[in-house]
């Protein structure tokens, strides 16, 4: 088998969401039918400014043509956009600053220019391949932005392979401990400067 990473075009998300969706339950143990519930919401940041996906797959060919390639068995998957002021996410972040005693002027440096790394997760019978990082670099490369921003549960120890990658990659604290509603994990709020 032979495992490449192909660039998502919004319709390539359209056709490949079912795949893209489970991958990200099982990566994330969220119970099934989660994947019902992010469905409509992952077509909708396919519409945002600056949004770009990436995708591992695999295939038994190791040189497939370009259409092989779409349709290959899907083993990670990884999107982001560029943040703005209107999303939930962003005034999330901000709340929580402002709640830490974040000097105003530095949350604007912070939040003036940045990528949100909304999704990266890997199929979990395909971790520590190296994958998770290959969709990083690939989905960050050439981005335009000053910082890049995500969103990660909080694991005792960041003794998990997510934890490991991003702090490989360079991310450091922004909020530890957050809470986002509709989930009762802590979540850390990880950040760094651009380009990777």
């Amino acid at each position: 088998m032979s495992t490449f990473l192909i660039d998502l075009s919004p319709s390539d998300m359209h056709s490949r969401l079912a795949s893209a969706l489970a991958i990200y339950v099982d990566a994330m143990r969220y119970p099934r039918g989660t994947e019902e519930q992010r469905a409509s919401m992952w077509i909708e940041h396919t519409r945002r400014m600056g949004w770009k996906a990436v995708a591992a797959v695999e295939t038994t060919d190791s040189t497939p043509d370009p259409e092989a390639l779409s349709s290959a068995r899907m083993l990670g998957v990884a999107y982001g956009y560029a943040g703005a002021p209107d999303q939930w996410w962003q005034q999330q972040v901000v709340s929580g600053l402002q709640r830490g005693g974040t000097r105003d002027e530095d949350i604007r440096a912070l939040m003036t220019s940045y990528f949100e790394l909304t999704e990266l997760h890997i199929e979990p019978n395909a971790q520590g391949r190296g994958l998770g990082e290959a969709l990083a670099r690939r989905l960050l490369a050439d981005r335009t932005e000053a910082h890049v921003l995500l969103s990660t549960p909080e694991i005792n120890g960041e003794a998990n392979r997510a934890w490991r990658l991003y702090r490989r990659l360079g991310f450091t604290d922004v909020i530890r401990g957050y809470h986002f509603a509709g989930d009762p994990r802590p979540f850390a709020i990880l950040g760094r400067s651009l380009p990777l």
